[in-house]
This record gives structure tokens, sequence and C-alpha cells, in this order.
């Protein structure tokens, strides 16, 4: 096998380019076919007295490119290119909250009949997390995973480990980027800290005439030192006096001020905040404002319309959809916008 890999030292081709030249050649004409297992990296890198690292990178850009596939434990195949059979398509999901399940449908549906979709949650359990990559690797044609976990540097560490075993070209990220994971892998993700700071000054005009701006979050929220700075610096940049809470106590309710929830809806913090605007008599959305994180279809109903900032999940779904569907990994940074109603 390693016999038809051969490579130029005199060239001026960088040789990982040559290795990736001949492979593909060889594959379209038909001296690899689907399902041939390539040389180990050891094994070429000796007969053809080049850098182990040198093989490795040609293995990994093709890859990449979908040309081979790795199999753990046993070595690198040339990829199958079996279009007669749907893809088959494993969702990691964190949670399935009201939003993403939005997420989820709008998926589902731009999909179609066109893929065989398996949903598990890993409930931001890493150890979960692990055994599911573990379970499921080179099973899925393609692998879309919500990577929320807690911020510890030790814990994204072993997340990232884990997704790295996923080709590229298989994996899709939602509703967050890492920055840390390289590769032109699928990503459609919100920026939290840009995000809050773009879909509160959406309702400038509002915010400028009410007293303060108070945000309400526990320090359980995954994200909230990142929400919490993008809140603060739209305040501090447009003269907003803003403060924060971790709970919703009587004294804070007061009249012409706004407030933002910063857990998702019908949580106890946005039922505290209504009983107490209630007992104090205080008309949401005339005397106060509220404004929820993250859009669901039960906020046109809630305190006769709730006012949300929010990233399109639907959108998000579908984008995802068209990457599969289309074989085209790119990274977009979902719209994310303010949904005016009665509270605000």
């Amino acid at each position: 096998m390693s016999s038809r890999i051969k490579v130029d030292i005199s060239s001026q081709t960088p040789v990982y380019k040559q290795l990736i030249n001949n492979i593909e050649e060889n594959v379209r004409d038909g001296a690899l076919k689907e399902g041939d297992l390539l040389p180990s990296m050891n094994e070429l890198s000796a007969s053809l007295d080049i850098s182990k690292e040198t093989v490795k990178k040609a293995y990994s850009i093709l890859r990449d490119k979908g040309v081979i596939e790795a199999i753990q434990g046993k070595g690198f195949y040339v990829a199958s290119y079996d279009t007669g059979r749907n893809p088959k398509i494993l969702m990691l999901f964190d949670k399935l909250s009201t939003y993403k399940y939005v997420l989820f449908s709008s998926f589902s549906s731009a999909i179609g009949n066109s893929g065989e979709i398996l949903i598990r949650l890993h409930d931001q359990q890493v150890d979960l997390f692990e055994y599911y990559i573990n379970e499921y690797v080179d099973l899925y044609d393609y692998y879309v995973i919500t990577p929320h976990f807690p911020l510890d540097p030790a814990i994204q560490k072993r997340v990232i480990k884990a997704i790295k075993r996923i080709p590229n070209r298989k994996l899709v990220l939602l509703d967050r980027n890492l920055d840390d994971l390289p590769g032109n892998f699928g990503a459609v993700y919100q920026d939290f800290t840009n995000d809050v700071y773009d879909g509160l000054s959406q309702g400038l005009k509002k915010l400028k005439s009410m007293k303060q701006l108070n945000v309400i979050t526990e320090s359980s929220s995954l994200y909230h030192t990142y929400i919490c700075e993008g809140a603060r610096r739209f305040c501090k940049d447009f003269g907003i006096k803003c403060e924060f809470y971790t709970s919703v106590t009587p004294d804070i309710i007061r009249t012409k001020e706004a407030y933002l929830i910063l857990n998702g809806q019908l949580d106890k913090e946005l039922i505290d905040l209504a009983r107490a605007a209630k007992e104090k008599k205080l008309k949401v959305g005339r005397d106060i404002g509220i404004i929820s994180y993250n859009e669901s279809p039960i906020n046109e109903i809630v305190l006769n319309g709730l006012t949300t900032i929010s990233t399109d999940f639907k959108a998000m779904g579908a984008i995802a959809a068209r990457m599969i569907l289309s074989k085209e990994m790119h990274k977009v940074k979902c719209e994310f916008n303010m949904i005016r109603r009665n509270t605000f």
C-alpha cells in the first residue's frame, strides 16, 4: 500500500502537500478504494524517510476534507462516499429547555427525511459527555453539540479534548463557540457579552427614560459573568444607572425602573418579580419594565407579552441543518435581538 504513495524530496512543493495530492490522486484513480487501510504514520514516515509530523499533518488535512477517516485503535481508511444512505446525526444537548426545543424542532424540520437523528442529553456533566463521545465516536456521520459546561478551566480542557476526537467535517457546535478548539468545524453561536449589549441597545430610548436598570441573575447561571459584563458596559457607555442582584426582594421593586432577568422564562426570579410588583400595585409595562433573557413561544402570553432579548434559536437550528445538507462547515454568529412586548 505504501508503495503507491510517493513524494519527491527535491521538489519545492512541501512534502505534506505532496502526500495530500498523491493520496487524493490515488483515490480518484481507484488505486485506493473506499475502505482501504492506509499505512500507519510510523510506517509511511519510515518508508518515505520523512518525519512522522509531516505525515500526521497530511492525514489530519485529508481527514478534515473527508478523503480519509480514522477509526480508533485500527488506523486510517479511505472514507466512504455512500450517497445512497441518509446521514446519521447525533445531537448532544445539555438540556431540552423550551428554547432548545425550538432549536431542535427547527433543525429536525430542515433536515426532514434527509437524515436520521438521535438526541442525548449530557446535563452539563463532563463525565456523561465523555461517556457519550466514547460510546458514539466513529458511529455517526455528524455530531451536533451544545457545549454548555461549567467554565472551570479543567472542565473546559476535558470538553475540548473529547470534542477533538470528532473530525472537523462531522462537527457542528450550537449556541456557543469554543475559541480554544482549532479547526474548520461548523458553529452557529451567540456571543454573550456583545449580544446583550446589542440587545439592550435596541431598547435604548426606553431605558434612558427609566431611573435605573436592575440586572437579576444567579451565580449558578453558566454565562452570568459574560452577560453581566455586557450589561455593565452598555450602561456605562450610555450613562444609565445599573445595579446587580442575585435574588428578588420587595425592596428592589421601584417605580420607573427596568429589570433584566437573566434566567429563563417562568423561573423563580420572574415569578417573584411579578408578584412583588402586584403587591405594590405597580403595573408591569407602565410603572416598571421587565426584560427576560432567551425567547420561547410562551412569552407571547406571559404577563400579557414578555419582552425578551435573545438569539434566534429557530434560525440557529435551520443554519446548522443547512451546513450538514450542503456538507459545508463554517462559523456563523446567530442574530440577537430585542423582541418588544407588553412588559417593556
